[in-house]
């Protein structure tokens, strides 16, 4: 089969390699009909997430239909049509029990690998490094999908791959970001980064009573994404300053909650401090953390920092302003399962949009590596990127 697999730091190619099989009785094999590039796999592009091998298949949001299934296994059908969560989960541990989904303790093949990494074990995920598993991704015409009878779902009837293909990571992750912020009717929150995460938690925030929502960009297209998501107010990081205007918006009081959705491959912003940070990326590339800094300064006394960004080792935080501001720090990959029903029926009563945030269609995962440079490097007005191969 074909699939789009990392071979080095800005080395994605299409490659053939051999089908996927049954290994388990809870296994199902499905034919990928949609899958996309996440921003968060262009930090496997570049270089920044270690125990990748060469010839590993990426992608983590992909949808299908259900072409064969292990023995004796009962949840789906050949012939259905499913959307498969990021993450792999058991469904018999504690956490998975807990609704925890997002660190299941028995899916990750790695687990004492990513506990040497992190102290305990993340769930596995599909196409994101050995760290989590070494499973197989869904940028592929097949995909295996392992525990296939705790997280996939099941796609409702009439509802089409385009309504339905974010709720594998992006659609979840933003509405997470959103409710680890804690936001009631009235409040202000600021998000850092309108890419499809940000797009989703603006509409989320929306969904939640946010009275004033503040998108910081500089990137056009994506400004252009947060008006259409809902944002009230935008701010462009590289012409403006954030703290300022965000105080200026908020009535000298600050954001009640701060979202940022970039993560560790942040840009510097206006002013001395975007000089720092350029300099911090030559000299510590791996080191990038200016939205998460603007986010904690910028939000009020006793507000809620939350961080859907992807970060994948030790950074410098300001741990001072978080003490003394008596702020709350939530993160985490996200917990899709949890989120697959309530969100189903967001979308079913068009209360989002799931498909204004899509620049960039292919049927060909031939076309994959010159869209993987395209995303990353935000050219012809790339948001998002969608393949539809069935």
């Amino acid at each position: 089969m074909k699939a789009l697999c990392w071979h080095g730091k800005n080395d994605i190619r299409c490659d053939t390699v051999p089908d996927p099989k049954i290994e388990d009785a809870r296994d199902v094999i499905i034919k990928v009909t949609s899958c996309a590039i996440c921003g968060s796999d262009l930090h496997l592009m570049d270089g920044l997430m270690p125990t990748m091998k060469s010839g590993d298949v990426l992608g983590h949001e992909f949808m299908g239909e259900v072409v064969e299934v292990g023995q004796g296994f009962t949840k789906f059908k050949k012939g259905d049509r499913i959307v498969v969560p990021f993450n792999i989960n058991c469904g018999a541990c504690d956490q998975c029990r807990r609704g925890n989904w997002s660190v299941c303790e028995r899916s990750n093949r790695n687990a004492e690998m990513a506990a040497a990494q992190f102290g305990y074990t993340t769930a596995g995920l599909f196409g994101y490094s050995h760290l989590t598993g070494g499973y197989a991704g869904g940028q592929a015409e097949y995909v295996r999908v392992p525990m296939a009878d705790v997280a996939p779902m099941l796609v409702p009837e009439g509802m089409t791959d385009e309504e339905v293909l974010f709720l594998t990571d992006v659609f979840p992750t933003g509405y997470q970001g959103a409710e680890h912020a804690e936001i009631r009717p009235g409040d202000i929150t600021a998000i850092w980064g309108v890419g499809p995460v940000g797009y989703f938690a603006i509409q989320s925030a929306k969904v939640m009573g946010a009275e004033r929502i503040i998108a910081i960009e500089t990137v056009p297209e994506r400004i252009a994404l947060a008006r259409k998501a809902g944002a009230t107010d935008i701010i462009d990081f590289a012409k403006e300053d954030v703290y300022e205007r965000i105080k200026e918006i908020s009535k000298g009081k600050g954001a009640d909650s701060v979202i940022d959705c970039v993560g560790m491959e942040a840009s510097g912003g206006h002013g001395l401090a975007g000089m720092v940070d350029a300099v911090k990326e030559k000299l510590l590339p791996a080191e990038r953390t200016t939205a998460l800094d603007q986010a904690i300064r910028a939000v009020r006394g006793c507000g809620v920092v939350s961080v859907p960004g992807v970060y994948g080792g030790p950074e410098s935080v300001n741990m001072g302003s978080i003490v003394q501001k008596g702020l709350t720090l939530r993160s985490g990959q996200t917990h899709v399962k949890r989120y697959l029903e309530p969100l189903t029926k967001l979308i079913q009563e068009k209360k989002v949009d799931m498909t204004g945030l899509i620049s960039h269609r292919s049927t060909k995962l031939e076309d994959g590596p010159d869209l993987y440079q395209t995303f990353k490097d935000k050219k012809d007005g790339c948001t998002k990127v969608v393949f539809h191969l069935g």
